[in-house]
């Protein structure tokens, strides 16, 4: 499903290139300057500049109707899948906070399931003076309904600077001073006193007990024995706070916290700067009123876990289509929402990755389309709740969404992207023949092994969650390399599977954005300003 995004090593437009096309600093207005008196030469200059800015906007306009900025213009323009993917599009809802405030209280939405697979739940607070308290919750099951242990951390946390590497993100930096730890079953103090003093010593004078606080590491202490957990807070490298009004009720505000991303090999954790997101944390007193989870998970302490509701687990049935709940964020400066449909009568599925510069998911890059076929799915016998799949591509087209990509695309000489230097804004093009697409870092055709679970949210919305991708930039094109956590979940907008025949799309343009003729019409305008200024002078 994943192996259309885009892999770290690609070949993406510099990000020097892409803001060489406007040197205006972004929010910066136009200026307005008073012109005294002039003379005929200066006046001649004058009129000659501005015929010229005249019509290298109207040229601009014209590749502005060549590259729509809707990038998902092929969907029903009334349809909930279109509504819901233009909704991500405006980000009218969204504010960002920058620098971030992190102060006050955080807790987990739900269940979470992280690589290995481990399932916690988390409730961090934040202080005025910098310092933090952070419970990891951790559990046996899917649903967090039996506790296993609680990790207790208290630190201190520094803001940097805007993050270089993720836009939108700010870079921090973290400190500890204490690592404690709390079992809440007699097994599970048996098994982790017993492999802690295997691995550490000084970790217990002897057998743990559950529902005692004992100490991993301090600054006091001599030893840490919190690396035998692979334990790390590097989440705190980077963050990302959100304000936004839910679709269900416009008036409540719900502030949600985003905190960098656990990498998918737990040896590498000790190792890894967050490159990406995890799923968001709420603010326990500006949450979803729906939210049961975040409710319980904030009355929690070391001692007291949450134990959320017990669920039943959804069959996973592959049909329908799922959108984006969000711009999603990927390691490495990707910024993407997808939309699947799946095919149950014949298993066959298409997928539509929407990439885009920014991340509110504004300024679209690229579009990538395909299609294959998938298996029956097999219960999984490593990750708890877990459906298998293994996901088949053999056709695929793209996209250019602007004059970066357009021109990187025709940087590429022979058969290795589409026809060679063929590329214009906007135009789809099939790269099956070519067997993908080198410039972008996808080969076809492709095999990718999977893993899905499904839940229904707080407002009855089916959501679906897919694979995390490896954290190395790499596709799991083994069953060996599949996942054991997931990515941001889809929801469901329509249980058809019905969709536009995609095959008698090929090289057409996408429909032409109504901005896009203003644009122009204001271009004209200023033209015929420019000549009668010549005219009279």
């Amino acid at each position: 499903m994943g192996m259309v995004l885009v892999p770290r090593d690609a070949r993406l437009p510099p990000e020097s290139l892409l803001l060489s096309l406007d040197t205006r600093r972004e929010g910066e207005p136009g200026r307005c300057v008073k012109v005294g008196r002039a003379t005929g030469e200066f006046m001649a200059h004058t009129c000659a500049r501005l015929l010229l800015l005249a019509c290298l906007g109207l040229w601009a306009e014209a590749w502005t109707l060549d590259g729509p900025t809707e990038p998902f213009g092929w969907l029903v323009k009334d349809s909930q899948c279109h509504r819901m993917l233009k909704h991500l599009h405006n980000g009218t809802r969204i504010t960002v906070q920058m620098p971030p405030n992190v102060e006050g209280h955080w807790v987990s939405t739900s269940c979470e399931v992280r690589p290995g697979p481990e399932f916690l739940t988390r409730s961090y607070r934040f202080y005025a003076n910098n310092t933090f308290l952070a419970h990891q919750f951790y559990y046996k099951d899917n649903h967090c309904t039996t506790p296993a242990y609680t990790l207790a951390v208290r630190g201190r946390l520094r803001l940097r600077q805007a993050s270089w590497i993720i836009r939108g993100g700010t870079e921090a930096e973290y400190f500890l001073h204490r690592v404690q730890i709390a079992c809440h079953t007699a097994t599970v103090a048996k098994e982790l006193s017993q492999r802690l003093n295997r691995s550490c010593r000084g970790a217990a004078s002897g057998p743990w007990e559950p529902g005692v606080v004992y100490e991993l590491w301090s600054e006091e202490s001599g030893h840490d024995c919190s690396r035998e957990l692979n334990f790390a807070m590097h989440e705190l490298q980077l963050l990302r706070v959100e304000k936004q009004y839910t679709h269900h009720h416009l008036e409540q505000l719900v502030e949600e916290l985003f905190l960098g991303d656990v990498h998918t090999e737990a040896a590498q954790r000790l190792y890894y700067k967050p490159s990406s997101y995890q799923a968001a944390l709420q603010n326990a007193k500006k949450h979803d009123h729906g939210c049961m989870a975040c409710r319980i998970i904030s009355r929690s302490d070391e001692l007291h876990p949450p134990i959320l509701p017990p669920r039943a687990d959804l069959t996973v049935a592959l049909y329908g289509q799922w959108v984006s709940q969000r711009c999603e964020v990927r390691p490495e400066v990707l910024f993407l929402t997808r939309h699947f449909i799946f095919h149950d009568n014949n298993h066959t599925w298409e997928g539509h990755y929407y990439h885009y510069s920014d991340p509110v998911c504004k300024h679209p890059t690229f579009t990538l389309y395909a299609r294959g076929r998938y298996s029956r799915g097999l219960h999984s016998t490593r990750v708890m709740g877990g459906t298998e799949f293994i996901f088949k591509v053999n056709h695929m087209t793209v996209t250019p969404m602007d004059l970066a990509t357009t021109s990187l695309l025709n940087v590429f000489s022979g058969n290795e992207c589409g026809a060679e230097r063929s590329w214009q804004v906007g135009v789809e093009q099939d790269v099956t023949l070519t067997n993908g697409c080198v410039a972008l870092g996808i080969r076809l055709p492709h095999t990718e092994y999977e893993l899905f679970r499904m839940e229904q949210d707080a407002h009855g919305r089916y959501l679906l969650y897919n694979g995390q991708r490896p954290s190395d930039g790499s596709s799991p094109d083994t069953p060996e390399k599949r996942a054991t956590s997931y990515q941001m979940p889809l929801v469901q907008c329509s249980t058809s599977s019905q969709s536009p025949d995609h095959s008698s799309r090929g090289g057409r343009q996408l429909w032409i954005h109504n901005g896009a003729i203003r644009h122009v019409t204001s271009t004209l305008v200023a033209l015929l300003m420019a000549l009668l200024l010549c005219w009279q002078n």
